[in-house]
């Protein structure tokens, strides 16, 4: 059965919500337990959204998950759980205060475990 457009607008942008949520609940998490010199809070949820999302495209490789249950969660609850702009402007921070070794250990680190994180899913998944 084809879900309709509308339907599937109304159900990406309910996940997104919850994902936006997730990310603020762990993010505050992380914060309160290490504190806020270093953004870990962005990098594991960046982390781990990389690694969710590379077992949900395996998943759906396999037809074990529909397009549109890809769809949701991809586009849906990870696109609200997993932040780029967040961790950009982190990073800025982080060499605007003078740490530019830091800055550019947490960008690198991001894009880096990122992938080694979705290929971690994919390979997980299959």
């Amino acid at each position: 059965m084809q879900m309709s457009y509308l339907l599937q607008l109304v159900l990406i942008g309910s996940a997104g919500a919850f994902g936006a949520v997730a990310r603020y609940v762990l993010g505050h998490l992380v914060a309160s337990r290490v504190g806020s010199t270093f953004p870990f809070g962005t990098l594991i949820i960046n982390v781990s959204g990389s690694f969710v999302i590379g077992v949900l495209f395996a998943l759906t490789a396999r037809h074990l998950l529909s397009t549109t249950g890809q769809l949701i969660l991809a586009t849906g609850f990870l696109g609200g759980y997993t932040t780029f702009s967040s961790m950009s402007w982190e990073g800025v921070q982080l060499a605007r205060a003078g740490s530019l070794r830091a800055s550019v250990l947490y960008l690198g680190e991001n894009v880096v475990l990122g992938l080694l994180a979705a290929s971690a899913g994919i390979a997980l998944g299959w």
